[in-house]
Parts: structure tokens; C-alpha cells; sequence
């Protein structure tokens, strides 16, 4: 079988590969996956989503927004939280949450412009 996907052989540019490497040597790459991670999951992405257009929630709100528990709701806004995509604030028994600034809302909304045009191949289904 053969494959379209694929070099048919094996070479490669050692100049672009080399400068490649030495911008990957600046940048930590690694540090910002859990971030990432933290987003894959669609509960969180959904609460994420929320708060791209209310400038805060509190728990309660978001639990019901994912149809989930209160307790389900904390555990993947504390997620959040440890990525620091969200913030909260208490006000006497209740806690609200927001983003934790304007770049979480920008990389939601491109991603969702992104699928929205057709940028996303991976079997999933087009609008």
C-alpha cells in the first residue's frame, strides 16, 4: 500500500532543521502543554467557552451550563485554575470564576473560527 502522506524518501534540510531546533531551544514548548491538555477535555472547554461571554460565573452557573455536578464543575474549574486560564474571586459563600485574561478568549474563538472554516481534517464532521 502506498501512502500520499508521506516522503516516499528519507532527507531532510539541515540548515531549516538546525534553526528550527535552535528556536525550539528558546522557547518552552513544554511548559505550555499541560495548558493545552487542560483545554482537550470539552467540560473544561466548555466552561472556557462560558466565560468567552460572560465576564464571570459562579460555580453553581457553570455546573449548569455542562450539565454536571457542582462537584464535577470544581474539579475541572480547579484544572483551570492550576493553568491559570481561569480566576476567582469569593463573594460570602459563593466563588465566581472568569478568564484569567483576554488571551484564553482569543485562542478559543480562533480555534472555533478555525473549525468553522474547514481548518480541521480529523474526522470530524463539517458544517
Amino acid at each position: 500500500m502506498h501512502r500520499h502522506d508521506v516522503c516516499d524518501v528519507y532527507c531532510y534540510d539541515d540548515e531549516k532543521v538546525e534553526r528550527v531546533q535552535r528556536r525550539l531551544r528558546d522557547e518552552p514548548i513544554a511548559e505550555i502543554v499541560p495548558f493545552f491538555k487542560a483545554l482537550a477535555d470539552e467540560n473544561r472547554a466548555k466552561i472556557v467557552y462560558a466565560l468567552c461571554g460572560e465576564e464571570e460565573l459562579c460555580v453553581c452557573d457553570l455546573a449548569n451550563v455542562i450539565g454536571a455536578t457542582v462537584a464535577t464543575a470544581s474539579h475541572h474549574l480547579r484544572i483551570l485554575y492550576k493553568q491559570g486560564i481561569v480566576k476567582y474571586r469569593k463573594e460570602g459563600k459563593l466563588a465566581f470564576y472568569s478568564l484569567d485574561d483576554d488571551h484564553i478568549r482569543e485562542l478559543l474563538l480562533v480555534a472555533l473560527a478555525h473549525r468553522k472554516e474547514g481548518g480541521w481534517p480529523w474526522g470530524m464532521n463539517k458544517h
